[in-house]
């Protein structure tokens, strides 16, 4: 029996929120396994264009398309540039996300649709468009950034829960529906990760104990480790696996 291959040589891959944190580690992993990469974010940090520069760094092409993805004009020109660039689409990662901490009495209206386009509707029209491609190709990979708080109430997150639950269900869909087109939807569930936005809490010794203490592997995951299992859901080790959501929490959820 042959060893099932990590390699994406070949392989075109758009990954939404690819500036920074979990989606640029992401983009790179993908770049490093032989992909070619579109990032894509509404770069409000200037971090767009130099993430692309270092998967061209890897050898790989890349484009960095500037994006609201919470838009279909948006999502419907990233696509057209992708396939214009590129002519195929073989990997979509819906990786934007936002949180709003706030209890559901102090939960405003605004924030609450903020978070809901942000965090499933951009993946619901980005999966729309590009499925459309991948069902005339008859093939594709769709990997959907979920999160542990998606499966495990949490309290003061009410917003970031329920989308995070919208996206493991819209997973779940999209797999029934696509799978006869050799088209596969899986989602990552992460808990802690160290990334830019998490780094405040991070950096204070007190809190970070604390999360640590809730942790069955008693230490936070870095941007890294959830992008090796991106790679391991976008190629041909995962062959047969769809409509999953792999939890990669450290051991939170087994309590």
């Amino acid at each position: 029996m042959s060893t099932p291959s990590l390699s994406l040589a070949g392989k075109v891959a758009i990954v939404t929120g690819g500036s920074r944190g979990i989606g640029k580690a992401i983009a790179l992993t993908f770049a490093e396994a032989g992909a070619d990469v579109v990032v894509c974010s509404r770069d409000t940090d200037g971090k767009l264009e130099p993430a692309a520069e270092e998967i061209r760094g890897l050898g790989r092409r890349s484009v960095a398309v500037l994006a609201d993805v919470t838009q279909k004009a948006a999502v419907d020109n990233l696509v057209q540039r992708t396939m214009a660039e590129f002519g195929a689409i073989d990997i979509l990662v819906n990786n934007v996300g936002t949180v709003i901490r706030a209890s559901v009495a102090e939960h405003s209206e605004a924030d609450w649709d903020n978070v809901m386009d942000t965090n499933l509707k951009s993946y619901f029209l980005c999966s729309r468009a590009v499925s459309k491609i991948m069902m005339d190709q008859k093939r594709g990979n769709i990997i959907n950034t979920a999160s542990l708080r998606g499966i495990q109430a949490s309290p003061g997150r009410v917003s970031y829960s329920v989308s995070k639950a919208g996206v493991i269900m819209l997973t779940r869909v999209l797999a029934l529906e696509l799978a006869s087109y050799n088209i596969r939807v899986n989602a990552i569930a992460p808990g802690w990760i160290r990334t830019e936005l998490t780094e405040p809490l991070y950096s204070d010794p007190k809190a970070r104990e604390e999360v640590n203490a809730t942790i069955p592997m008693g230490r936070w995951a870095t941007a890294d480790e959830m992008a090796n299992v991106a790679l391991f859901l976008a190629s041909d080790a995962s062959s047969y696996v769809t409509g999953h959501t792999l939890v990669a929490d450290g051991g939170i959820s087994t309590d």
